[in-house]
């Protein structure tokens, strides 16, 4: 015979959802500004494993006018963007507190796809007329934050 969960058993589950409501709502709302802060350049750098990444786009020269997410999150689709800027933060809380950060930070074959792909929306009137199909930065060896500023040689 099929038991049906009890009273007790029922009002945890509720309470739990509850909190997992609430979670998502701070989560997709936050405070005033915490969306905002932490898309800026200066939180991506925050974390010290990354200064020299931050080093190296604050002097390579017009991109470094832009935010981090602009070339490393989803730009084409507003939810693609919260879903993958909280799988990558999780991530990267993941790394960087269980100690594993590897010595040179380099792109997944997704994060080289999104990256790509952000290279020819941002750039769709310049690339219109090229073949998109090699990584932008095969021959833009400078756009990369090992290819640029004071990373350079490493």
């Amino acid at each position: 015979m099929k038991s049906f969960p009890s009273g007790h058993h029922l009002k945890i589950a509720a309470i739990t959802a509850a909190v997992l409501a609430l979670c998502a709502v701070f989560l997709l709302l936050g405070p005033p500004q915490l969306l905002a802060k932490s898309e800026s350049p200066g939180f991506c750098a925050g974390c010290h494993v990354m200064e020299s990444e931050h080093s190296a786009f604050m002097h390579s020269g017009a991109h470094r006018r832009i935010r981090c997410v602009d070339c490393h999150l989803p730009g084409d689709n507003v939810a693609m963007h919260y879903i993958w800027k909280s799988i990558d933060g999780m991530k990267d809380v993941l790394f960087f507190y269980s100690g594993h950060v590897p010595e040179r930070i380099t792109l997944s074959e997704h994060g080289a796809g999104v990256v790509k792909a952000n290279c020819i929306r941002c750039h769709s009137e310049l690339v219109s007329q090229m073949d998109t199909s090699r990584n932008c930065w095969s021959c833009h060896r400078r756009i990369t934050h090992a290819g640029s500023g004071s990373i350079e040689t490493l």
